[in-house]
């Protein structure tokens, strides 16, 4: 991470001409020349460069607040427009959908921003971003908010994992209530909704009033989410103080069980939730939530997490980030685990990085 990862992405990953972060990078290492930037992909390398510099990677600062500038300047249309989901490669609004997933990565970047300089404009900025999201995106007389505005399709759990996650961030970098106070009211509609615990799965996608959506969208279950829940709710746990261990456990033995090959021990895609495997290939991100996921059962129980560590983290670096140039990786290994040829994305940074910072923290 500190002698390839970070020093390459520091070098290569800016786009230097219109501002903000490279999109996606060839396998030789250039600039893919996306078309567009979404938000999410700026917010979540202001979290990579915001971490690292408070462990020690000293550019990290100034490259956050390269990312930090174009955010404030660039995807944020005001308090009534929020943040556009995407812009043109030059910085033109492109697609300006008001998105609870991009939404919940901006506060996760003011957040760390926050925490690593204790700057006031980024806290000013998360308190900003809460506000739309409430005003705009919070379902009345319902629960949780809308994934997007207007709202179109299944609602779906998963911006509601990184909304909490965000809430985490700030809380911790502020200590203020409001943050922990709403982190609280979406693992209540975790547990109400998203969450069976009797079967011990978290479904993606739901009608308006958070049923499980009908027929086979409502059967989908992805063990990254329920490794990448297991690791959030062990946070609240600690932070906040939530009962929240059966969950834990729950969660992280489905997809144990159902979701992980247990001769490769690559993490698949996606599965149904009678354990049956829809994709059995994988992309980087799960397999970092397994390393994520035995850290909080360690934490919890006591758990050993040095084969999950041992086995995913030999994953990754064998299959994924050991294949193309040393820094940027391969997003997806097939069934046969192949390396699916394609572009590196940047977003897969976020995944990777904080999966290599938790391991530090519990060796540390």
């Amino acid at each position: 991470m500190f002698d390839a990862a970070l020093p390459w992405w520091a070098a290569n990953g800016l786009d230097r001409e219109h501002g903000g972060y490279v999109e996606q990078v060839t396998p030789e290492g250039r600039d893919a020349g996306i078309a567009f930037k979404r938000t999410r992909v700026t917010a979540r390398q202001i979290y990579v460069f915001s971490h690292a510099h408070m462990l020690g990677f000293a550019p990290g600062l100034e490259l956050a607040r390269h990312g930090i500038d174009y955010l404030a300047a660039k995807t944020w249309g005001g308090p009534d427009k929020g943040f556009a989901r995407k812009l043109t490669r030059e910085g033109a609004l492109l697609d300006p959908t008001p998105d609870l997933y991009d939404h919940a990565f901006t506060l996760f970047a003011f957040a760390w921003h926050h925490k690593a300089t204790g700057d006031a404009a980024s806290r000013d900025w998360m308190h900003r971003t809460l506000d739309y999201i409430e005003t705009h995106l919070r379902v009345i007389d319902g629960e949780g908010f809308w994934h997007e505005l207007p709202p179109k399709g299944w609602r779906q759990q998963n911006p509601h994992m990184h909304l909490t996650e965000a809430c985490l961030a700030a809380f911790e970098a502020t200590g203020e209530a409001r943050f922990s106070t709403l982190a609280k009211e979406i693992v209540g509609v975790f547990t109400r909704r998203f969450f069976d615990l009797e079967s011990r799965t978290l479904a993606e996608y739901f009608t308006e009033d958070l049923a499980r959506a009908p027929g086979d969208d409502g059967r989908i279950i992805e063990p990254g989410h329920q490794l990448e829940w297991a690791w959030i709710l062990n946070s609240c746990r600690k932070q906040l103080g939530l009962q929240v261990a059966p969950q834990i456990r729950a969660l992280a033995a489905f997809a144990e069980t159902h979701g992980v090959d247990p001769v490769t021990k690559i993490t698949f895609n996606t599965i149904h939730d009678d354990g049956t495997p829809i994709d059995r290939a994988s992309r980087t991100w799960p397999n970092t939530e397994r390393i994520k996921a035995a850290i909080a059962l360690h934490e919890l129980d006591g758990v050993d997490p040095a084969p999950v560590i041992k086995s995913s983290a030999g994953l990754l670096l064998d299959r994924y980030l050991s294949r193309t140039l040393p820094g940027t990786w391969i997003d997806v290994v097939d069934a046969n685990g192949r390396p699916v040829p394609g572009n590196a994305p940047a977003s897969t940074f976020y995944h990777v990085f904080l999966a290599f910072a938790e391991v530090l923290r519990i060796d540390g």
